[in-house]
């Protein structure tokens, strides 16, 4: 049986045997008391998180004790070996349309709303428009060189969704950020390209040339969002 939910399940299996597990108190918590207890507990509770973001809900906790107590005690399981596989892979290729169908939705939504933006920012008169669709403004305007889609750069930058809410800055990190543009998303590789060095411009991503209906996982971006940065080219590593 392959596949990412098999790989999870199998590693709870593993933390469980290990471990040990343990039944929650009445009031839904969970005894605590020594360092083997928490290890056990975060490990089932970062798997728990795993499997939730493949899609898995909930999962009937007798019928998985049933199943661990009988492989622990190397009893035969009640579905053999080839229904179990064929199960578990349905059932992933199930959650995985579920979940895709989810992002479409969500991400339909999303480049409804990124799509108003957009053409209402591109009547801004400081707002260029290329060829692909990136927007992008000139906030200060370098004298360095120009990066090619090769080259290694280094920038400070500030990521917002077009609510206003920032995923994500350097500045706050209080660190620069440096990455070949060959490896970001298109609207940077594209984008950063038209800079000089010691430039600051804000660039309006579209969302097929940010990430799509596949945002980072964990992060506040959702499927088919517009992205905005502001960004200044600090130095073109050699």
């Amino acid at each position: 049986m392959k596949g990412i939910l098999y790989t999870m399940l199998a590693a709870l299996l593993f933390s469980i045997v290990t471990f040990g597990c343990e039944s929650p108190s009445s009031d839904g918590e969970t005894s605590l008391d020594s360092t083997i207890d928490s290890v056990s507990y975060s490990l089932g509770f970062f798997y728990g998180q795993s499997l939730s973001s493949e899609g898995v809900e909930s999962l009937e906790d007798d019928k998985f004790i049933a199943g661990l107590n009988r492989a622990l005690n190397r009893e035969d399981s009640q579905l053999d070996q080839a229904a179990m596989q064929s199960l578990m892979q349905t059932y992933q290729q199930e959650i995985s349309a579920n979940a895709e169908a989810r992002r479409e939705e969500e991400a339909a939504e999303n480049i409804e709303a990124g799509n108003e933006f957009l053409e209402e920012n591109a009547q801004n008169e400081d707002v260029m428009v290329t060829e692909s669709g990136l927007q992008y403004r000139v906030i200060e305007e370098g004298s360095g060189a120009q990066p090619t889609a090769e080259d290694e750069v280094e920038v400070h930058y500030r990521g917002t969704l077009i609510s206003g809410e920032e995923f994500d800055s350097s500045y706050e990190r209080g660190e620069t950020a440096s990455f070949p543009l060959s490896r970001v998303i298109p609207g940077w590789t594209e984008g950063l390209q038209l800079m000089s060095e010691g430039a600051t411009y804000e660039f309006f991503v579209p969302s097929e040339l940010a990430y799509g209906n596949n945002p980072p996982p964990g992060s506040p971006i959702q499927p088919g969002s517009v992205l905005i940065f502001e960004v200044e080219l600090i130095d073109i590593k050699e």
